[in-house]
């Protein structure tokens, strides 16, 4: 008894456990550094980049203001397609809350065909012809498809992006365009025929959900998902329509040091953004 060491050679196998039981209790220090630093995705931190990169531009065009033409210039249209993107990309990223790619994706194909529309109306020229509203809608279509396939797979993805196109190419065919009952005020404005516009792409949404689970056959709670997908579109749709009168109004009426005083706050933002990689590595962040 007297001859044994108090504290046994724990390379022994046999000892080490009855030795040292509280071994198997501690955690390792890699799990106890994944609970308080959990990782980061990849595609979230490129995405981020590449958004302040836009952002970058944006801000830099902004401040190109007389070199671009001044008020006759294409910022009327850049700002409109700012605006939009920002409202229909923080709608549809933050209602279906897959992922920041799926709002900025939907955000700029949404914002960018919708103020090239809207921007037509204020000079007031006729709508583009069917053909280009069916362009547009496929773009519109094919981005929140892009956002989505990673959860719901390519198939699902694709069919939605053509089925979503065609109905809204029938909403053209029947009058329902972004531009219908235009109107540049400082003022909100939610029209009858607005109303029953949002009515219809809410429904519209809906059924394009339903009508690709029931071809692809792979979608869990497909009932929940579509009402989701719906009411996104109605909502975020409602919100750009009531509220798209300022937009118009400031378009085409912001003066030239508030255009100055955006591309420096743009060019901020993006600096930002950008710079979040290098933060994530000065805190040790790990980067999946």
């Amino acid at each position: 008894g007297w001859g044994m060491p108090l504290f046994p050679d724990s390379t022994n196998l046999a000892f080490a456990p009855a030795a040292f039981p509280f071994r198997a209790t501690f955690p390792a220090r890699d799990s106890i550094r994944c609970r308080y630093n959990p990782p980061v995705d990849h595609h979230a931190v490129a995405a981020v980049a590449i958004a302040g990169s836009c952002l970058d531009v944006l801000g830099t065009l902004y401040l190109a203001y007389d070199l671009l033409g001044g008020q006759h210039g294409p910022l009327r249209l850049l700002t409109r397609a700012v605006t939009y993107s920002i409202i229909f990309g923080l709608g549809y990223g933050l209602g279906m809350w897959f992922g920041p790619f799926l709002g900025l994706i939907t955000g700029a194909a949404t914002g960018i065909t919708i103020s090239i529309e809207m921007n037509r109306t204020a000079r007031g020229l006729k709508h583009f012809s069917l053909p280009w509203e069916a362009l547009f809608a496929l773009i519109r279509s094919s981005a929140f498809a892009a956002g989505i396939y990673k959860v719901l797979g390519v198939e699902f993805a694709v069919a939605f992006a053509f089925v979503a196109a065609a109905g809204q190419v029938i909403a053209y065919a029947y009058g329902v365009r972004p531009g219908t009952d235009y109107s540049a005020n400082r003022g909100p404005r939610f029209t009858h025929r607005q109303f029953w516009g949002t009515i219809a792409r809410t429904v519209g949404y809906l059924a394009a959900a339903l009508i690709c689970g029931l071809i692809v056959h792979n979608v869990a709670h497909l009932w929940a998902f579509a009402l989701r997908v719906g009411i996104v579109a109605g909502v975020v749709s409602g919100v750009g329509i009531t509220f798209n009168p300022y937009i118009e109004y400031y378009a085409d009426n912001l003066p030239q040091r508030w255009l100055g005083a955006i591309g420096v706050g743009l060019i901020f933002c993006g600096f930002a953004l950008q710079s979040l990689q290098y933060w994530l590595t000065i805190f040790d962040v790990r980067i999946t």
